[in-house]
């Protein structure tokens, strides 16, 4: 019977790479000059940490990274950006978190979407992932162009796909 995982999950390299960009384009940049601005990604935890002095150059630099993520092919959409944190003296701090897997939450919207279709498909929930069953392979791929159109609020990736 053929099937397909939905997943979430982020290439970490490239978030690596697309960060390591961000912060070189920050260090030649005319407008941080002489700016105590850092931007590093802890892959233990899976988080980014931005240090900057103030509101306005912290939007500069997520944009920044959104548009270093978009140049390596990687979703802006895995990003869950947190509250600025006042940090010591007039620095102001963020910790964005980047989001891997599919929660329970969106992964019963996912199966929700999957019925709504009436396409004979079984979806199950695996952890943080989503398996899907179906007797023809038509019916799958037809069910993927149905997730790729909808906005759940997470880059979704299609694997193992078995006939």
């Amino acid at each position: 019977m053929p099937s397909f995982d939905i997943v979430s999950k982020t290439d970490l390299q490239k978030l690596d790479n697309a960060i390591n960009a961000a912060s070189k384009e920050l260090a030649t940049r005319f407008d941080f000059n002489n700016s105590k601005t850092s931007v590093e990604l802890d892959k233990k935890s899976m988080m980014i940490n931005i240090l900057t002095e103030n509101d306005m150059r912290m939007k500069t630099v997520e944009g920044i990274i959104i548009s270093r993520m978009v140049k390596q092919g990687l979703d802006s959409s895995g990003l869950d950006f947190g509250k600025e944190i006042s940090a010591s003296g007039n620095m102001v701090r963020k910790e964005i978190k980047v989001k891997q897997g599919i929660d329970k939450e969106t992964a019963k919207k996912i199966v929700k979407i999957i019925k709504d279709t009436s396409m004979k498909v079984q979806a199950s929930i695996m952890d943080e992932q989503v398996r899907v069953q179906g007797k023809k392979i038509d019916d799958l791929q037809k069910l993927i162009s149905v997730l790729e159109k909808s906005d759940l609020g997470l880059p979704l990736q299609f694997d193992n796909f078995r006939s």
